[in-house]
């Protein structure tokens, strides 16, 4: 009886040996990349799956071993059949996805209904960031089958719509609109004519935006700065078919100007809060660059030392050559522990 159970013990302590060791070694080659956990968890898996049948089969089962093998496998298959087009779909697309590098970790993309900034870019899913500060998982397959906008990182358009009667003079309008977005820093503002309706015209304001990462306040600002320049230049923001049941006995609905402390002016931007996790994989994917020009140096350097004529030149090279590899190393702990931070902040 004891010889009967020796086989399925061996093969079990095989297998968490092997499960440890595997574990050990892809920490190690996981370390400063974020994308090698994915490897990880897949390996230990299988791993595991392969130990658990392999224990199964080695067991004292007689005849019972064949009908056990045959349900594991249709088990298997009827898994693999039903889950095979979704994951190996999403797969694809986002190996797909990694080859075309139309967005990165910290870029504002638009799928459908959902606006956001990147904050991690996975084999299956895509995370995104919303205004709300939330975070939605995006399957890989929908942003290859669906249209996605990206914002440019060098620049991008924003504008405000306001309608207004035919009896205000369209110059006046355009200067003010165009002053309201030279107020709030846009650059190159210029103004639509976008509808010519019965009873007043639809004027569309756009300017450039640089900054990007404060698009959310630069909207915000620009409706703010157009009502502003519009009521500072006399402009009624009303439309002709304007009703109010009191006596208003020809009052301008304008209101009167507020002047604002610099406490108020000065507010921190509400997108360092509402985007805090892509701006931490932003930064991630910034020192994943960086540490990738410093193994290329690495390996130029080390070319340097074995093509040294002197040894006072090869001394001087492996010095250099070592203060790399030691920023190199400090480099790797800085994105391990950024990517520890941004896992934890869910």
């Amino acid at each position: 009886m004891v010889f009967k159970v020796l086989p399925p013990l061996f093969v079990g302590v095989f297998f968490i040996v092997l499960y440890y060791l595997a574990k050990i070694i892809l920490e190690r080659q996981a370390k400063g990349k974020s994308e090698k956990g994915l490897i990880k968890s897949i390996v230990l898996f299988l791993i595991v799956l392969i130990g658990l049948i392999s224990v199964i089969l080695s067991l004292p089962l007689g005849d019972q071993k064949n009908a056990i093998t045959s349900l594991i496998g249709i088990v298997l298959s009827a898994v693999l059949a039903l889950s095979s087009t979704t994951f190996i779909g999403n797969a694809l697309a986002g190996i797909m996805l990694k080859i075309l590098k139309n967005f990165k970790p910290g870029d504002f993309i638009t799928v459908n209904n959902v606006f956001g900034r990147v904050t991690e870019q996975g084999l299956f899913h895509t995370e995104v960031q919303t205004a709300e500060r939330d975070l939605t998982t995006l399957p890989n397959m929908s942003l290859v089958t669906n249209s996605v906008k990206v914002t440019r990182s060098s620049g991008t358009f924003i504008s405000a719509e306001v309608s207004l009667g035919y009896d205000v003079p369209r110059k006046k309008i355009e200067k003010a609109l165009i002053q309201a977005a030279l107020t709030i820093g846009l650059s190159d503002p210029f103004v639509h004519i976008m509808s010519i309706g019965d009873f007043s015209v639809v004027y569309k304001i756009h300017g450039l935006l640089l900054d990007v990462k404060s698009i959310l306040s630069a909207r915000s600002n620009l409706f703010a700065s157009v009502m502003d320049e519009l009521h500072g230049a006399g402009i009624e923001i009303v439309s002709p078919t304007f009703m109010n049941q009191r006596q208003v006995a020809g009052t301008v609905f304008i209101p009167n100007v507020e002047t604002t402390s610099d406490s108020e002016a000065k507010s921190e931007s509400p997108e360092i809060l509402i985007f805090d996790k892509a701006e931490k994989a932003e930064s991630l994917e910034k020192r994943k660059a960086m540490l990738s020009e410093i193994e290329l140096k690495i390996k130029s350097d080390q070319e340097a030392v074995n093509a040294a004529s002197t040894d006072e030149d090869k001394v001087r090279l492996k010095e250099k050559l070592e203060a790399t590899k030691v920023l190199k190393e400090k480099l790797v702990e800085r994105i391990d522990e950024k990517i520890d931070e941004i896992s934890k902040n869910t």
